[in-house]
């Protein structure tokens, strides 16, 4: 399937694209507050549940995962990405690091990522991933954004795009 393929499978009338691509302290806060500890086990049990509600494919064009998630396994040990794939549904990856300060900018961002991007991206299409995510976090309010904040992040999606494409991999800007 090429990118193109890709991108319009993505884009399904009727779909859309689920982000299970929480970090491991970010579902913490999610399963806190109904009670379950935060455990890789307990991570993979919702994930799965997820993936393999019934019906899911008809709504479901791709799904966002996270580091742990592409190279987990179901209980009875079948991938993550296997169970999506079999139904139809796109594995994707989110890659990015996160939004830190951006030097010499109050108060403004920069994602963070690019160093081995190029090596990460080939093993996460190893392992199933045919496109990814990155998010650029771009803060609104009196005199920002700088045009510094802005010229950096559309060169850091610049690349992360172009590397993205260079491994096959349909790139998603989210911002």
């Amino acid at each position: 399937m090429g990118l193109q393929d890709i991108a319009r499978a993505l884009v399904a009338p009727g779909k859309g694209i689920l982000a299970a691509d929480e970090s491991t302290s970010t579902i913490k806060r999610r399963f806190d507050a109904i009670g379950v500890p935060n455990t890789e086990d307990n991570r993979r049990a919702y994930r799965e549940l997820l993936f393999r509600a019934p019906g899911a494919a008809k709504y479901i064009s791709g799904v966002i995962l996270y580091d742990e998630t592409i190279r987990q396994k179901a209980a009875d040990g079948t991938p993550l990405v296997k169970i999506l794939k079999d139904q139809g549904i796109l594995p994707g990856i989110k890659v990015d690091l996160g939004a830190k300060p951006l030097a010499l900018a109050n108060g403004e961002t920069i994602t963070e990522g690019l160093d081995g991007l190029r090596e990460r991206l080939a093993e996460y299409r190893d392992l199933g991933a045919v496109f990814s995510k990155w998010r650029a976090v771009i803060t609104i309010g009196e005199d920002i954004p700088s045009l510094y904040c802005i010229r950096v992040n559309a060169h850091a999606l610049a690349r992360y795009s172009a590397l993205s494409q260079e491994e096959g991999i349909v790139p998603i800007v989210e911002s």
